[in-house]
Order: structure tokens, then C-alpha cells, then sequence
């Protein structure tokens, strides 16, 4: 079985700058952020950087790329201050992506900030039916990933997922993202390999497989139900190499982005460690 599979790849020099990065990697699947990750705003891409990027792209082994918002967005912010700053920021994205041919966003749900969890889904779902309407002819699809749970932090159980989903007007536009080391964190055991099944079929049935489009590959430093996000290592966390060995395995997740979010340095040599692990674990 081929695997799509890579890791968050740093775009220092231009966006193009992942693509040279990830052939030299051997990845054939990769995640990227298109701005600037900490900040409200940034420079529009230029025609020049459009082009390179998508003629590398054409030229290279790479079959998925992900891009990540940033991480101060928020689409169902209690503030209206900070909601709007949001929408705007992740309307830019989805151009980002459009301009740049990239066909997924990945996107933490977002923190009800105190309004409850009932109230923060169907804002998330109000926001993305906004953006959507904003980018009608766009062919980028909006990537819920799966959260731990922490703080007020929505989408740590697959039920808040399909709510948000069943809520938006153009499903067709929408997808999701698993994160091992959140979802081990929400509770879910992908440990054990007749849990992880389970785990599974409950997604499938209250999801559905063909929404599933990526998992971010992170073992969790944090316990099982322990509702904290925090990234390890693949086998050096409480997931170990059992539960990232059941999904390497798993014939259902062929045409899954695998991508690591793991700890790295800048030459990220971690990310081929832990490649080599995760495909050492293959039956």
C-alpha cells in the first residue's frame, strides 16, 4: 500500500520554497502556511510567487498539499471586534489557496470563548457559510480538524464536527482533518487496535469516511482523555508505535494525507525520523 505521506513543511524563501524542500524530503503529501501564522494581515502574494509555486508543484512528486491557517483566527469569537478580524483573515486564506491551486484549509474549529458549545457551532457555521458565499466559484475546501477539547475549544468530539457540517449550506465545500495526538487526548483510544476500529466505524458513521481527507500523524505527551494538546514524537508518546501502527495498516485510509505536525528543528530532520518510523510500521 503507498502512502500519502510528508510532514508541515517551513516556507522561508517563498512559498515555493516547500515544494524544493519536500522533494528533497521524498514526501509525496505536505501541509504549508501561506502567511504569516501569528498575524492579522499579510502581503498579498504576487503573481511571480503564484506561478513558481504551481509550476514546481506540476513538476514534483507531491500529490496533497494542506495549507494551515493562522492561529489567532477564531470564527466563532464572543468578541465581534475579533470575529470579524477572523472572517477576514480566513477570507484571505481561502484566496491564498485558490490562487496557489491548494485544495484544502485546515482549520481548528474555534473557542466559544464562554457562549457554550450549542452557540459556538452554529456561529462557526454561520462565519463559513459567510466566507463561502464570498468565494461561491472556488474550488478550496474548508478542513475542519478534529480538536483535544482544551479550554473551551470546540470540535473534540465527531459529533461537534457533523453538527458544524450539517449546519453549512454547501457541504460539498467542507472536509475534515483528524489529529492523532487531539483526538487520543478527547478520549478516543487509537491504541488498541479493536478500540481503534471502533474508533473508526464511529467515524464513519457519524462523519463518513470520504469527508476524511488528512491526519496530522502527532504521538500525544499528554494521557488518553486528558482533554491537552500537546505533540510528541511517533512511539516516544502515550500513542506509542501500536496505535500509529493501526493506521498505517489501515487499507480504508489509502488515499489519507498522513502529515506530521511533530517537534522539529529547522533543517527538519525529525520529519524524516519520524517518516521512517511510521513507514517501518507497515505489515
Amino acid at each position: 500500500m503507498k502512502h500519502l505521506i510528508g510532514a508541515h513543511v517551513f516556507v522561508e524563501g517563498g512559498v515555493d520554497s516547500a515544494i524544493t524542500k519536500a522533494e528533497e524530503f521524498g514526501f509525496n503529501a505536505i501541509q504549508i502556511f501561506t502567511r504569516n501564522n501569528n498575524r492579522w494581515t499579510s502581503k498579498p502574494l504576487s503573481e511571480k510567487e503564484i506561478n513558481l509555486f504551481k509550476e514546481k508543484l506540476s513538476n514534483s512528486n507531491i500529490k496533497v498539499v494542506v495549507s494551515h491557517d493562522s492561529y489567532l483566527i477564531n470564527l466563532c469569537a464572543i468578541d465581534s471586534e475579533n470575529l470579524e478580524k477572523s472572517r477576514i483573515a480566513f477570507k484571505d486564506e481561502l484566496d491564498r489557496c485558490e490562487q496557489l491551486g491548494i485544495p484544502y484549509l485546515n482549520f481548528h474549529p474555534g473557542s466559544h470563548g464562554g457562549a457554550g458549545e450549542e452557540e459556538g457551532i452554529k456561529l462557526i457555521a454561520e462565519s463559513l457559510n459567510l466566507l463561502h458565499l464570498q468565494t461561491k466559484n472556488y474550488k478550496v475546501k474548508s478542513m475542519l480538524e478534529a480538536t483535544a477539547g482544551q479550554g473551551k475549544a470546540l470540535g473534540y468530539k465527531f459529533e461537534q464536527l457533523a453538527k458544524i457540517i450539517e449546519l453549512v449550506d454547501d457541504k460539498e465545500r467542507m472536509c475534515v482533518c483528524i489529529d492523532t495526538a487531539h483526538i487520543f487526548a478527547a478520549g478516543y483510544n487509537i491504541k488498541d487496535p479493536k478500540e481503534y476500529k471502533k474508533v473508526m466505524k464511529e467515524f464513519d458513521e457519524i462523519i463518513g469516511l470520504d469527508k476524511l481527507k488528512c491526519i496530522h500523524m502527532n504521538d500525544s505527551k499528554k494521557q488518553l482523555g486528558s482533554r491537552v494538546d500537546r505533540h510528541d514524537h511517533i512511539g516516544k508518546g502515550e500513542i506509542g508505535l501500536d496505535g500509529f501502527a493501526n493506521i498505517m495498516n489501515d487499507k480504508k485510509l489509502k488515499d489519507v494525507a498522513l502529515i506530521l505536525e511533530t517537534p522539529k528543528s529547522k533543517d527538519q530532520h525529525e520529519d524524516l525520523e519520524n517518516v521512517k518510523t511510521l513507514l517501518s510500521l507497515i505489515k
